[in-house]
This record gives C-alpha cells, sequence and structure tokens, in this order.
C-alpha cells in the first residue's frame, strides 16, 4: 500500500520512500522508515492530501504520495 491509497483518518507507518527529487527532503523532515503518519484530509478534487507527520502538518501531492511505502497501523 502507498500513502497515496490511505484514506483521511488512517495512521500508517512508512516503510520505504521510492527514489525521487524529493526523498532526501522528506527524510530531512522527519519522514523516515518506522515513522507514523496521519491522513488528516484531502482537497476538494483529492490531491494534494494534508498529513501530520511527527509535530507538524504538511500537504503532499498524489503523485509523490504514490512513491512512498506504507503500512497501516492498529
Amino acid at each position: 500500500m502507498t500513502l497515496k491509497d490511505a484514506k483521511p483518518g488512517m495512521v500508517v507507518k512508512v516503510e520505504n520512500i521510492e527514489a525521487s527529487e524529493l526523498k532526501e527532503r522528506l527524510m530531512s523532515m522527519g519522514m523516515i522508515k518506522g515513522t507514523k503518519v496521519k491522513v488528516l484530509r484531502s482537497a476538494p478534487l483529492g490531491d494534494p492530501i494534508a498529513i501530520s507527520i511527527r509535530s507538524f502538518n504538511m500537504s503532499i501531492r498524489l503523485s509523490d504520495a504514490a512513491k512512498i511505502a506504507v503500512t497501516q497501523t492498529v
């Protein structure tokens, strides 16, 4: 499953980030393997999505969210 597939309200754990131009930036913001991410909401047309990671909120495009492998946590 990828972050793109996660629905609002879901809490997921990052497993892997595919190589991309944003990988280094996301990792510097704390999106590393094992980090919990909560999907807050999506824009009216579905792109981008708002997520909560560590102590801040951010928006991410669906094309970039598709490159982040996650697993759902309980």
